[in-house]
């Protein structure tokens, strides 16, 4: 299947993409976020496949991050990645909705914005942060992250443009879905949306 994106243009000139299905392992933005476990030493899924992919000196920077100072989001360097930096963020793991998941997920969103404005990153990309095997609901956390990456960003110093970079076609359909929501009920007004074809 074809991949499919739509690019808001927002204040500032900053811009926003929604691509997929798509690889974030293959990214050219200058960062990309991997939704990482607390470990930091890989696992499934996204985190999983940006350490395979990147090879062992991202495992070797996350040991010595997990050392000295324990907490996350933390930037690396991308090693055998397109991408020069990988920032490392955990996202909550949903209790369906009894927690504080939604305020938990949009932080993971703002702090990677946020430490890319710290060493002057002008791209990167994110996946769907939680809705793999932490569960969060494809819907729900469409709705947040969109939220939140397009207020971070607007706000950013350095950033300029953000791309979702979803696995497959019902994930894409799901963040579309999700910015026309938001879109339509005034919450996001971006200066003009191109889409490609599907």
């Amino acid at each position: 299947m074809n991949d499919f994106s739509v690019r808001l243009s927002l204040a500032s000139g900053k811009l926003l993409d929604l691509h997929g299905p798509a690889d974030i392992t293959k990214e050219t933005t200058e960062a990309i976020v991997n939704a990482a476990n607390s470990s930091l030493l890989g696992g499934g899924g996204v985190d999983g496949a940006i350490h395979s992919a990147g090879g062992p000196s991202i495992v070797a920077e996350c040991k010595k991050i997990v050392a000295e100072i324990g907490q996350l989001p933390v930037l690396t360097t991308g090693g055998r990645l397109p991408a020069k930096y990988v920032i490392h963020t955990v996202g909550p793991i949903y209790r369906r909705g009894r927690g504080d998941e939604a305020d938990i997920l949009a932080s993971c969103y703002r702090n990677s914005i946020r430490i890319a404005d710290d060493h002057a990153i002008r791209s990167l990309a994110f996946p769907s942060i939680s809705t793999g095997a932490f569960g969060y609901p494809v819907h729900e956390a469409a709705q947040v992250a969109v939220v939140a990456t397009v207020e971070a960003l607007t706000s950013s110093a350095q950033v300029v443009h953000a791309r979702f970079v979803l696995f497959d076609r019902a994930t894409l359909n799901a963040y579309i879905g999700a910015f026309e929501t938001l879109h339509k009920a005034g919450a996001i007004s971006p200066l003009s949306i191109e889409r490609g074809t599907p």
